[in-house]
């Protein structure tokens, strides 16, 4: 029995189909074949088309056809999608506008403003943080500057909310979606109406609210025809990409904790408690298994400039070529120079305000640049140790909390193929490395096989689920990476 995993990034678009008998992916595609635009009409904003992603993703069926995938076997369909995003529809479900992507910082001065208007403590004890840059804030941002085109809005969702209503027909959002967006009552675990009051924002806009794992809707006969999917297919499972990034490494449950380190860099902990940080550095969502009997949340960091600060660096390294620069040339660059870059620092916020600042704007770019002794040898190190350092200052808040650990998971993509990423994460966090070959669109098809009913827990979920290796801290180089940590920290400078 097959189901089909979407993993809707800012940069690509996954997919994968799972056997479930076997627990194995039998194939994968990515699409477009080079990086999705994201668009700045002005500086701090974030846009992308979401029927580009809608067309992408046909193209992608339509290459596992023809890479000989019997499609006409998939019983479900599980959605993994860039969290926080803004997706404005008519009552047809036609696009009013560009999406308002994770990164955009616009609606940021809109978030804080009501929550010190509003006060702390009314959404740390409903949302468990500000509403910040999140949906909530952006659908606000609309509605005060577009009010023409917020008066034709039918339906509010986020990214993967509309690749299913593409499918189905149906404009729906989930729990954990709310939690994203800032309109989830953890006190009432309901709809946080009050926000919605507090921003003075319509709930008509609210579409269908369904579980994460659930029979949610049908794909449309028309869809089901024009793919050569069976007219049976179901959407079974939604959720943001960094609680499903948990899922498909199975971080489930209380003190276990997943990392990526892709477009942006996240740390993400699962826990059976309400907790928030006072500074709104990092956040706490609804799991993708929080139920009204079992309380699980998601408590992540993340830092927007990872995985496009390593792009940029290709691009900028590759001026004049022919062709990009591999990222396993920039890896091996990285390899040649040791520990702390000769005195080089970076700090890799240069996409967007940063959450662990409170989305406080800081200095981004290189420090300490000595023209006589520094090489691209050193600039791509500084830039793995500094992607590294934002993302242990986030871990440390998280075990302020209670929200830290020991060991962490991730999948071997992206920059954890670099084993001097990998040295400088694991020595400066202190923590076990177990990398996993999955990917964020298996995680999704196995989501998908849970919601359809097939696996009936998520630990059978991840059966076929593949360890490939381990790596633990170094005794002897804890204090070298300790010292280099405290010094990139002491030296952040937040800019406003």
């Amino acid at each position: 029995m097959y189901f089909l995993g979407i993993d809707l990034g800012s940069s690509s678009i996954k997919l994968a189909v799972l056997d479930a008998n076997t627990g194995k992916s039998v194939g994968s595609r990515t699409v477009p074949d080079h990086e999705m635009i994201i668009k700045a009409p002005q500086s701090g904003w974030a846009e992308q088309d979401p029927q580009l992603w809608w067309e992408y993703t046909c193209t992608g069926i339509k290459k596992l056809k023809h890479q000989g995938v019997d499609i006409s076997l998939i019983k479900a369909i599980g959605i993994s999608y860039q969290m926080h995003g803004l997706v404005l529809t008519d009552k047809d479900l036609n696009v009013l506008r560009p999406s308002i992507i994770w990164c955009d910082s616009r609606s940021a001065p809109i978030g804080e403003k009501y929550y010190q208007q509003k006060g702390a403590a009314f959404f740390q004890d409903r949302v468990l943080q500000s509403p910040g840059n999140f949906t909530a804030a952006k659908l606000k941002w609309v509605q005060q500057h577009e009010p023409e085109l917020f008066y034709q809005v039918a339906h509010m969702m986020l990214p993967g909310d509309y690749l299913a209503a593409k499918f189905s027909g149906v404009a729906q959002t989930s729990k954990s979606g709310l939690s994203e967006a800032a309109l989830w009552d953890f006190k009432k675990k309901a709809l946080a109406e009050e926000v919605l009051d507090a921003l003075d924002l319509p709930r008509a806009v609210i579409p269908e609210v369904v579980a994460n794992f659930s029979h949610q809707a049908t794909i449309a006969p028309q869809i089901a025809e024009r793919l050569g999917l069976s007219k049976d297919v179901a959407i079974t499972y939604r959720a943001g990409d960094q609680p499903n990034n948990a899922l498909a490494l199975n971080v489930n449950q209380p003190g276990e904790i997943a990392t990526t380190a892709g477009t942006s860099a996240v740390i993400y902990s699962v826990t059976d408690q309400d907790a928030f940080d006072t500074e709104n550095r990092i956040n706490t969502f609804l799991h993708v298994n929080n139920t009204e009997a079992q309380k699980r949340n998601g408590v992540l960091l993340c830092i927007n400039g990872s995985g496009i600060l390593y792009q940029w660096l290709r691009k900028i390294l590759s001026t004049g070529k022919d062709e990009l620069l591999s990222y396993d040339f920039l890896n091996a660059q990285a390899a040649q120079a040791g520990p702390g870059s000769a005195g080089l620092n970076f700090y890799p916020f240069g996409n967007g305000v940063e959450r662990i600042f409170n989305n406080k704007k800081s200095f981004s770019g290189l420090q300490n640049l000595d023209f006589n002794r520094h090489g691209a040898t050193h600039m791509v190190r500084a830039a793995c140790e500094g992607i590294v350092y934002a993302m242990n200052y986030g871990f440390e808040v998280m075990q302020h909390i209670g929200a830290g650990g020991h060991s962490v998971k991730a999948t071997k993509a992206n920059l954890f193929l670099s084993p001097v990423f990998r040295e400088i994460f694991v020595n400066t966090t202190q923590t076990t490395l177990a990398l996993y070959k999955t990917n964020g669109a298996e995680g999704a098809a196995r989501g998908a096989a849970h919601g359809y009913g097939f696996y009936t827990s998520l630990d059978e979920s991840a059966h076929g689920l593949v360890l490939l290796s381990t790596q633990e801290p170094q005794p002897e180089l804890k204090q070298q990476y300790t010292d280099l940590y405290q010094t990139w920290k002491n030296n952040i400078q937040i800019i406003a």
